[in-house]
């Protein structure tokens, strides 16, 4: 059974996971103003004020509707917000999730902020909440992404094609995943071996 609390913090020593909140807006407003290009190939974008007023309300209408759980994350070796992402597609009945809508701004990317991000997500997804599927999509474009989940040790299942609506018309998504077994099977200590 999926069941998340509506307190729900993850942490360790480098990130601190807590769920978005609407009074984040000035902390993430930021990265919307000056950084437009983090949501190139989201389908979601939340570049300029009123687009991540309308992601964050859309981040926790999915959380009210119990089929999204958003994070706010914060780098703590910096102590500042540095971006969010979430679980989705939340599904009780085949005892699975998608991780995905993240994003960093710069000064976060290829710090290690990442891999800490998808060790805690992915270990409470597998560890706490026992689902025996977490899958990612990308933007078939997004080489940078499919390859940072492929090091994460994600198996590459295919590409959907013309799945999806974008902000400029469709899109290609290819599909990954990590299943439970792969979790319990020595995936989750090699992971975790990388974070630093």
């Amino acid at each position: 059974m999926i069941d998340f609390s509506s307190t729900l913090t993850l942490e360790n020593e480098r990130v601190l996971l807590r769920p978005l909140r609407i009074e984040d807006l000035p902390l993430l407003l930021p990265f919307a103003l000056n950084e437009p290009n983090l949501w190139t190939y989201s389908i979601s974008p939340a570049a300029g004020k009123e687009n991540m007023k309308n992601y964050i309300a859309q981040a926790l209408k999915g959380r009210e509707d119990a089929h999204t759980y958003p994070f706010i994350v914060f780098d703590k070796s910096k102590g500042k917000a540095a971006g969010s992402s979430r679980f989705y597609d939340i599904n009780p009945t085949h005892n699975t999730l998608s991780l995905g809508y993240t994003w960093y701004g710069k000064a976060f990317q290829r710090t290690g902020l990442n891999r800490n991000c998808k060790w805690l997500l992915l270990s409470y997804a597998f560890d706490d909440l026992g689902v025996e599927r977490v899958e990612f999509r990308a933007d078939a474009r997004n080489e940078k992404s499919i390859t940072s989940m492929k090091e994460m040790g994600c198996t590459l299942e295919g590409l959907l094609r013309n799945n999806c609506q974008a902000p400029k018309g469709r899109r290609d998504s290819v599909v990954l995943s990590i299943l439970k077994s792969e979790w319990n099977s020595g995936l989750k200590e090699r992971l975790q071996s990388k974070i630093y």
